[in-house]
């Protein structure tokens, strides 16, 4: 059995660190711009993700709503249909999800418009979908290239979330919001 002393948290988070930094030095600023139009122009908002990243995604549609748009996640009993003028906003890291792709559909045949983050965009672009987003990041599909200290698809799953925290940043920009603003927004239930 290993020593406690022998695990070295502040190496290991700072190795982490930097390996969601490198995402950020490789993203393209135009994903960030061009996801924010997509969302901007929506008159709702549905997020969904399988496993992990569905976590992270519902927690970019909580951030959303705090930043006053119509945002819900599928699966929860107050979510509309998706119809024209709406986002269904998905997250696929590895590009596919049979789920993802089976959902797009039905959105797209609704007509809303279809937007998928993922780290293979290639792969993603064969799903029905309207706009990719690239989000270079490790995922379980590319484990065996040593990209990240972190365990199966967590590089992703955090670059996720952080992206999804700096679109908020973006969309409070542009919508002439303060940060402050969200906390009018925020639960008084607990």
């Amino acid at each position: 059995m290993a020593k406690t002393n022998d695990f070295d948290v502040r190496t290991l988070g700072t190795r982490a660190s930097q390996d969601l930094e490198a995402v950020f030095s490789k993203l393209e600023p135009s994903q960030l711009e061009t996801l924010s139009q997509e969302l901007l122009s929506a008159r709702r908002i549905v997020c969904y993700g399988v496993g992990r990243e569905g976590l992270m995604m519902e927690a970019i549609a909580m951030r959303l709503m705090h930043a006053g748009f119509k945002s819900y996640v599928v699966g929860e009993m107050v979510t509309p249909p998706v119809g024209a003028g709406d986002v269904f906003f998905t997250s696929a890291g590895p590009g596919h999800f049979p789920t993802i792709e089976t959902l797009l559909k039905v959105a797209r045949e609704a007509g809303g418009r279809t937007v998928t983050m993922t780290a293979q965009p290639a792969r993603a672009a064969q799903m029905p979908v309207d706009v990719v987003i690239h989000l270079p990041a490790q995922t379980m599909v590319d484990v065996t290239t040593g990209l990240s200290v972190l365990t199966m698809g967590t590089h992703y799953e955090a670059a996720l979330l952080l992206f999804g925290d700096l679109l908020i940043l973006r969309l409070l920009e542009l919508t002439n919001q303060k940060r402050e603003d969200m906390y009018t927004r925020y639960t008084n239930m607990k």
